[in-house]
């Protein structure tokens, strides 16, 4: 892969969702050493997210569902984030668009690029494309509410902009994706 690191082998260790793997590496140390090296790594493909804002209203939408890894940390479960999905073989910001629609019934427009993430990467290869587009009367297409047939119970939550900012300080927002794109979204309106 490169100089200093040499892939030796990977060992399935599950398949489902996802693939857990085994992989052992061989790692040279800047100092010369060479280190063995193994890593168990998840994967279940790449995501895109998007946060829906109303410029007009100073508002942002945002989804509330269920996660379990949260209950399994001994946290509340029911996470409110940004809607979110994975690629699918789409285009990033055609996966954001679709996940917007699923999960809010609003088509987005004006959609806008901001960065590309990796949340978790000592563990995760997910790549994660976060996008800001706009959300209003016009774009508004069905009740939303995410697709019952993948086990989504999504619940709309509409918050002004200032109120979901101080829920990301007080913990009342803990998921990255979100933090990140209202983060990127005060900003942009400072400058």
């Amino acid at each position: 892969m490169t100089e200093r690191i040499t892939i030796v082998g990977a060992k399935l260790l599950a398949k489902n969702w996802g693939t857990l793997s085994n992989v052992t590496l061989d790692y040279r140390h800047k100092n010369g050493t060479l280190q063995r090296l193994e890593r168990e790594v998840y994967d279940h493909g790449s995501a895109a997210a998007m946060l829906l804002h109303d410029r007009d209203r100073n508002s942002v939408l945002l989804v509330r569902q269920f996660r379990l890894p949260p209950l399994l940390n001994g946290d509340q479960p029911d996470l409110l984030e940004v809607c979110a999905g994975l690629l699918d073989g789409d285009a990033p910001a055609e996966a954001a668009a679709r996940e917007a629609l699923e999960e809010t019934g609003h088509e987005p427009a004006d959609i806008s690029h901001v960065c590309d993430i990796y949340t978790c990467p000592g563990s995760l290869t997910e790549k994660v494309s976060l996008f800001i587009a706009r959300y209003g009367a016009d774009t508004l297409r069905h009740a939303g509410g995410g697709l019952e047939h993948e086990g989504e119970e999504i619940e709309l939550v509409e918050l002004g902009f200032d109120e979901a900012m101080a829920m990301t300080r007080d913990g009342r927002i803990v998921d990255a994706k979100t933090i990140i794109l209202l983060q990127h979204l005060a900003l942009q309106r400072l400058g």
